[in-house]
């Protein structure tokens, strides 16, 4: 099965997204790692407001069969949090880069150690064989 990683995007080794818009960014979790999950029935995101460093826990995705720690992929405040997520799970599931993005964050400094959409596959692809 091969799994959508869009090139605009850069990645963390553990899953998450993030698209880098000017002092802003995007974050959420990726087509493998919903795959992955299953059915997510559980979105647990931070508060508005609240600051994280680069690779730091901000919440968890539960699913029927797993729960699994989110890590933000660079330091910032949060400025949005996707409150469809919470209503409707399945959009994790149908849409992880569009409609199931996660959490919005104004970038404050360090970033993670990302990958690019060629590494990221190559990441996915290593682990699926």
């Amino acid at each position: 099965m091969s799994f959508k990683t869009p090139a605009n995007l850069q990645y963390l080794s553990s899953h998450e997204w993030i698209l880098i818009d000017g002092d802003t960014a995007t974050v959420g979790i990726t087509d493998y790692a919903q795959d992955a999950l299953g059915d997510v029935v559980y979105v647990d995101l931070p508060d508005v407001g609240t600051t994280f460093a680069a690779g730091a826990e901000f919440g968890v995705a539960e699913s029927v069969k797993a729960s699994s720690e989110l890590y933000l992929p660079a330091a910032g405040e949060v400025i949005a949090v996707n409150g469809d997520v919470s209503q409707r799970t399945d959009l994790v599931n149908t849409d992880p880069y569009g409609k199931g993005w996660l959490v919005r964050i104004k970038l404050s400094g360090d970033k993670a150690p990302l990958l690019d959409a060629a590494a990221y596959t190559a990441l996915v692809d290593s682990i699926k064989h």
